[in-house]
């Protein structure tokens, strides 16, 4: 190979890994249950897990089960989400509170295991102790409950029977790479591009513009 050619193949490999730093990788997903809080009309995902919430009497709280790569790409409930029509037959009672739930188990797409059949939705209400939090109102009305020892909320009613907040692709997303499976809440950290990664480029670069310029030289 002469010397034009190395200094041609050492830029079309810094143009190649400069393509590599720089360009988007598609969004990693994590198959779990994700918590939210009705604020007015509209859901709003929750900053903290169901056991460190303590709801208020009248609130609505949900769950969905979905495949989500982070907190801004969550899956919402399904369906009406009205205190008055959920807990209509779930009287006041002094020393307690009530807490409308919407449980959504998701779609088949998103079910641990081709085939499997996501239980239908449910709305309850859970008239619970005046200190209890979501996760207690949960538990009063969706057993079993099956959480992981990070306190991920696994399994509501039993489903799915197996898994925890799995990752369901290697690839990891364009400006966010969870650390870990989500928290309690589904949040997740993120990281830049890789030092390595930036490091080779340079020391690319640097090689390319050398061979080019020795080649100009000698021909000269």
């Amino acid at each position: 190979m002469t010397r034009g050619h190395r200094a041609g193949f050492a830029l079309a490999l810094l143009v190649a890994l400069l393509g590599l730093a720089v360009a988007p990788a598609q969004a990693a997903g994590y198959r779990y249950w994700s918590f939210w809080e009705r604020d007015g009309s509209a859901w709003t995902y929750a900053t903290a897990g169901p056991s460190q919430t303590r709801p208020s009497d009248g609130d609505v709280q949900g769950f969905r089960f979905a495949v989500s790569a982070d907190s801004e790409d969550a899956t919402q409930p399904r369906g009406t989400a009205d205190f008055a029509a959920i807990c209509e037959d779930t009287p006041a009672k002094s020393g307690t509170k009530r807490v409308a739930l919407v449980i959504d188990f998701g779609t088949a797409k998103d079910a641990p295991r081709a085939g499997d059949t996501p239980p239908k939705a449910r709305q309850e209400c859970a008239r619970v102790g005046e200190d209890a939090t979501s996760a207690d109102a949960l538990a009063a009305v969706a057993t079993p409950l099956r959480y992981n020892s990070n306190a991920l909320l696994c399994a509501i009613a039993g489903y799915p029977s197996t898994g925890c907040g799995e990752q369901v692709s290697g690839e990891r997303p364009a400006s966010a790479e969870p650390s870990g499976t989500p928290d309690a809440s589904g949040s997740s950290g993120s990281s830049g591009p890789s030092v390595g990664v930036i490091a080779g480029v340079a020391v690319v670069a640097v090689l390319g513009v050398g061979a080019v310029w020795q080649a100009r030289r000698r021909r000269g």
